[in-house]
């Protein structure tokens, strides 16, 4: 499977940003969906996955500002980002996952795309 994950960017606090990853090579349906992020001198940390049913899962610090999904038809997963702060300027990464559980942990996936910066101001 490969990833593209786009649409990061600039944006001040408070605000709004829709992050995509388009995958292709696989059969995006049989594939539970994560995203990761990274800020610089941090580990890896996940933020939300959707399983092949669309379960979704949230990290605590994002959850009921962040909303993943998925669109089979597309084989892209969004992340719906609003109310942004500071501390969500990372990169963020998506990836792929055949099994389908411990899907918060980085080591378990399969697949990742390249990142995308988010960036938000004070």
């Amino acid at each position: 499977v490969q990833l593209q994950a786009s649409g990061g960017g600039l944006v001040q606090a408070g605000g709004s940003l829709r992050l995509s990853c388009a995958a292709s090579g696989r059969t995006f349906s049989n594939y539970a969906m994560g995203w990761f992020r990274q800020a610089p001198g941090k580990e890896r940390e996940f933020v939300s996955a959707i399983t092949r049913n669309r379960a979704t899962y949230y990290a605590d610090s994002v959850r009921g500002r962040f909303t993943i999904s998925r669109d089979n038809a597309k084989n892209t997963v969004y992340l719906q980002m609003n109310s942004l702060t500071v501390e969500d300027t990372a990169v963020y990464y998506c990836a792929a996952e055949r099994g389908g559980w411990s899907l918060e942990r980085p080591d378990q996936y399969d697949y990742w795309g390249q990142g995308t910066q988010v960036t938000v101001s004070s």
